[in-house]
């Protein structure tokens, strides 16, 4: 995600902040993190204290589909399928034009990733948000309301279910913050 010093970068799904913690540690970023779960956001200012970055990054118990997303430059997510997709047409009408965002495992629906890679045996895509007269056709089924369904892309790949899947511990921060390191550098 070519994330820099400057960058703010928000953390939806943060879980215990590593992914935060390691873009403020290693990059220079500063950011918010928000999860439903408060024992973890209590755990993930515990890890920002430990890792002295602190004063950079902050954590939050709440609502994603309530957060204001607009001050970001680049928005993390590890969040299941059918919650990236209903949030599609929010992160499109709150975020400005190149805002870079990552999903750990799962995509949008019908909005494509600019890129899709392997980052410490995870799949990770990327997108950058485009002009906003770009945006119209993006996220369309979210934004009628109909439901991804078995077999689209972004629905669990289980015929005729949308079943949970447990959260599994994400590989180290920095190998998903890299993942598109070079090939961003290499782009012309």
């Amino acid at each position: 995600a070519e994330i820099k010093a400057g960058d703010h970068v928000i953390d939806l799904g943060t879980g215990d902040g590593r992914i935060l913690i390691a873009a403020a540690r290693e990059r220079g970023a500063t950011g918010l993190g928000i999860d439903l779960d408060a024992v973890l956001i209590a755990k993930a200012q515990a890890n920002a204290r430990s890792a002295g970055v602190a004063d950079r990054v902050r954590f939050e118990t709440g609502d994603l589909f309530k957060a204001e997303l607009g001050a970001a430059n680049v928005v993390m997510m590890y969040l299941l399928p059918e919650v990236n997709w209903r949030l599609c047409p929010r992160l499109l009408a709150q975020l400005k034009t190149g805002t870079r965002i990552v999903s750990h495992a799962f995509d949008m629906g019908d909005w494509r990733p600019d890129e899709t890679r392997r980052a410490g045996g995870a799949i990770v895509h990327l997108w950058r948000v485009p002009e906003p007269a770009a945006r119209d056709g993006l996220c369309t089924a979210a934004r009628l309301g109909s439901r991804p369904k078995a077999g689209d892309s972004g629905a669990i790949d289980r015929p005729g279910t949308h079943a949970y899947r447990p959260r599994v511990p994400q590989p180290g921060g920095e190998s998903i913050l890299s993942a598109f390191q070079c090939s961003m550098r290499h782009k012309s």
